[in-house]
């Protein structure tokens, strides 16, 4: 089972999976409210399916994925 307080790398995200993404403003890890999921030219909104414009560098599992 994985500690889902624990961030990840961003380059080993897995495809197809809803995860939590953050991205880093200054010294401060900042989590975006929604699931996201990587797709080969980027990341979608896991509930619309619209492509995200970030550049994330940390995933987690998304809270509903237990």
């Amino acid at each position: 089972m994985h500690d889902r307080s624990v961030w990840e790398d961003i380059l080993i995200a897995p495809f197809g999976r809803d995860l939590e993404l953050a991205v880093i403003e200054g010294s401060s890890l900042h989590a975006l409210v929604f699931a996201c999921r990587r797709a080969h030219n980027g990341w979608i909104n896991a509930q619309t399916n619209q492509r995200v414009i970030v550049s994330p560098t940390h995933w987690r599992p998304w809270a509903g994925n237990h």
